[in-house]
């Protein structure tokens, strides 16, 4: 019997938070993918549920930054 969640789970958690957090700071996805030197399909699939594309910790940093968030909201459920 397995204790841990599926990594969609995970995933899936923070996927809604930068897009909650995105949306309070009322940021499109261009906007944060421009102030987080990132492209904006990155951010279109980082918040897609559809999509099962992982993200480095180092892009996790640079979204909260950007965001003025600590990193460690993503993770919140």
């Amino acid at each position: 019997m397995s204790y841990y969640k599926s990594n969609d789970y995970y995933y899936n958690v923070i996927r809604k938070n930068i897009k909650k957090y995105r949306k309070e700071k009322h940021f499109t996805q261009q906007r944060l993918a421009e102030e987080a030197d990132l492209s904006v399909d990155y951010i279109c699939e980082i918040e897609s549920l559809k999509k099962n594309k992982s993200f480095s910790i180092v892009t996790l940093g640079r979204i909260a930054d950007v965001l003025e968030v600590d990193i460690k909201e993503f993770f919140t459920k």
